[in-house]
């Protein structure tokens, strides 16, 4: 009597998007609250809740941070099977809520996870499913990383969404690096009206400084971007501001240039401490260092095959654009092979993430459509690294050609 045949790739892939199309319902309401980064606690609980509610313990306040999430299926840490982690996000944006959409990111994951989880299992694998607080402010995925949270990790995968109904092509999203640069420069305080002459103003400091990092802009790559906000202006018009501080973003695409240019920032702030007579308590990194995000084009070719299959037009190979936004799944994608994909929601070309109308686009019926399709894709990608060797070598040397793991070092 001859064995059963496996079923084909095509068929599990079937059953897998079956599989989640069974949670749209409860995806479909997972992680709304909008909670700024590091405070996602409603969040995190219903994850916790929902996977219990499906017989998956998950362990809240993983890797020393209260709103991490660690779920895992499948052999233990000391089985010699793949492992693969999928990756959540789920905080939002100060005053514009789920702007960038880390709720569908959520959803896209738990259903990702839920639905391969039993088959990565059955084929000797191990899944993760890691929730990632405080990707906007935080780098809760480089903390993470310190933690030693992905140690044992073999491969990693997340969907972000955009807007439009496109997504990324099959070499994925290019992403920046950033390093925050954080600056006070203290001065001292006089009758604004009454004896000017004693006072120094750190709030020109500031405005010095902002023009200066702006003059700045002029001559560095297109690729890069500066930018920043004044966090502090002083207290009242007539006083002298003896205190002022401001917050500049310094990224770049190329991990030295972030460096090098972080130090051209740093000049600048100095510098208008000196012109103003002030003196500049600068703070560099107050946040881990996002790095330029590396896509695994072996890994995004079995996600883009999975998402076309569910009638969605892929963009062809093609070389990624330079500049954009950055991720802290750079980090990640610095350390195993990684896919980032972008999802297009089905709104305007022009609602772009950071607006406050993305946030409304992330729960509409077709937000709700394009993240199942993301999710059955995911799982698809997850397993089909659990089971087929070819895959794993293919991804596995891609990454070493493109440098092997590296971390960020001071």
């Amino acid at each position: 009597m001859s064995a059963e045949a496996a079923p084909s790739p095509a068929a599990v892939d079937a059953g897998l998007a079956a599989a989640v199309e069974r949670l749209r319902p409860e995806l479909a309401r997972l992680a709304r609250e909008p909670e700024i980064g590091f405070e996602e606690h409603a969040s995190v609980a219903r994850i916790a809740a929902l996977l219990a509610a499906h017989g998956v313990d998950a362990e809240v306040g993983a890797f020393g941070l209260d709103t991490a999430l660690r779920a895992t299926a499948g052999a233990d840490a000391a089985a010699s099977g793949s492992h693969f982690a999928i990756i959540a996000e789920y905080d939002a944006l100060p005053g514009i809520g789920h702007a960038c959409g880390h709720n569908v990111i959520a959803a896209v994951a738990v259903g990702a996870f839920l639905a391969a989880a039993p088959v990565v299992a059955d084929l000797g694998g191990r899944l993760s499913l890691i929730g990632t607080p405080a990707e906007e402010n935080g780098g809760g995925k480089e903390l993470i990383i310190r933690a030693g949270g992905f140690d044992d990790v073999d491969a990693a995968g997340m969907v972000h969404p955009s807007s439009g109904s496109g997504t990324s092509s099959v070499l994925g999203q290019r992403t920046t690096g950033v390093r925050r640069v954080a600056v006070t420069f203290h001065g001292r305080a006089a009758h604004a009206a009454g004896a000017p002459w004693l006072g120094r103003n750190a709030l020109d400091a500031v405005v010095t400084a902002y023009q200066s990092v702006a003059q700045l802009r002029q001559h560095i790559l297109p690729s890069d971007r500066l930018h920043g906000i004044i966090t502090d202006g002083g207290a009242a018009p007539n006083i002298v501001p003896e205190r002022a501080s401001a917050l500049f973003y310094v990224r770049s695409a190329d991990v030295g240039q972030l460096r090098e240019l972080t130090d051209r920032v740093v000049a600048v702030l100095e510098g208008a401490a000196l012109t103003t007579g002030t003196r500049a308590e600068i703070d560099v990194d107050p946040v881990p260092p996002y790095l330029p995000l590396q896509t695994n084009t072996a890994l995004t070719s079995r996600w883009v095959d999975a998402f076309a299959a569910r009638g969605h037009e892929v963009p062809p190979p093609g070389e990624p654009p330079q500049g954009g936004p950055s991720t802290d799944m750079g980090n990640v994608s610095r350390l195993v092979p990684s896919i980032h994909p972008s999802l297009g929601l089905g709104g305007p070309d022009d609602v772009f993430p950071h607006n406050a109308a993305f946030a409304e686009l992330t729960v509409l019926p077709a937000a709700v459509d394009a993240l199942v399709d993301a999710a059955a894709a995911l799982a698809a990608t997850a397993v089909a690294y659990t089971a087929d060797p070819q895959l794993r070598a293919a991804a596995a040397a891609e990454f070493a050609a493109s440098g092997g793991p590296s971390r960020w070092e001071d």
